[in-house]
C-alpha cells in the first residue's frame, strides 16, 4: 500500500533540527520504542523516506503526503529552528539568481520557494490544525518554553512544553512526564 492510499490520519510526523537537535528526536523515538515507557505513536517517517538527491520541492511535496496521514504533529524546537534553511529554494541546483536582466526563477519550471522545510511543514501543520485535522505539540529541548524560538505559524497553536528539567542535584534530565502528558493531552 502506498503511503497516498492510506485513508485514515493514524501518524505522528516529527519536524524539527535533525542535525543540531537529533538527541532530541533519537530521545522521543526511544521513549516511543521501548516497552519500558507508556509513549507510543506511529512515526510517519518509518513509512517513507526522501531522498537526498530529490529536488527540494520534490521533498516539501512528500512532506505533503505524509502529513495527510498524520493525526499529530510533533515540532522539536532547538537554538537554531528558526534559522534553519534547508529547503529553500535558493539553495537548489535548479534554482537560477536574479540578476539585473532576469528575476530569479527555477530550471525546472516550478515557483520559487525560499522556506525551510521545516517552515513548510509548519505551515502545513497551521493549515490542517486551523482545519480540525491535526494536534500540534511543540517540544522546546530546553529548560522552559520560549515561543520566540518557535516557527510564527505554530508559535501560538497547539500545546507547548519544555523537553527538559533540572534536577536537584543540578543535572539536566529528559522531562518524559512533561511529554507524555502533552501526548496524552491531545
Amino acid at each position: 500500500m502506498a503511503i497516498t492510499d492510506r485513508i485514515y490520519r493514524t501518524c505522528t510526523y516529527i519536524a524539527g533540527d535533525w542535525d543540531n537537535d537529533n538527541d532530541a528526536v533519537n530521545q522521543l523515538k526511544k521513549w516511543n520504542e521501548s516497552d519500558k515507557w507508556g509513549l507510543t505513536f506511529n512515526d510517519v517517517h518509518e513509512l517513507t523516506q526522501s531522498r537526498d538527491s530529490s529536488l527540494n520541492c520534490s521533498i516539501k511535496k512528500s512532506l505533503r503526503n505524509r502529513m495527510n496521514i498524520c493525526k499529530t504533529f510533533v515540532l522539536i524546537v532547538g537554538e537554531k529552528t528558526n534559522s534553519l534553511r534547508s529547503g529553500a529554494c535558493f539553495l537548489c541546483s535548479e534554482y537560477v539568481k536574479a540578476t539585473m536582466w532576469a528575476s530569479e526563477y527555477c530550471r525546472k519550471g516550478y515557483s520559487i520557494d525560499n522556506c525551510s522545510y521545516v517552515e513548510t511543514e509548519c505551515t502545513m501543520a497551521a493549515s490542517d490544525n486551523a482545519a480540525g485535522k491535526i494536534k500540534i505539540i511543540v517540544l522546546y529541548k530546553d529548560t522552559k518554553v520560549d515561543r520566540s524560538k518557535c516557527p510564527a505559524d505554530v508559535r501560538w497553536r497547539g500545546t507547548h512544553v519544555s523537553m527538559i528539567y533540572k534536577g536537584n542535584d543540578g543535572t539536566y534530565y529528559w522531562d518524559y512526564s512533561a511529554v507524555k502528558q502533552a501526548f496524552d493531552n491531545l
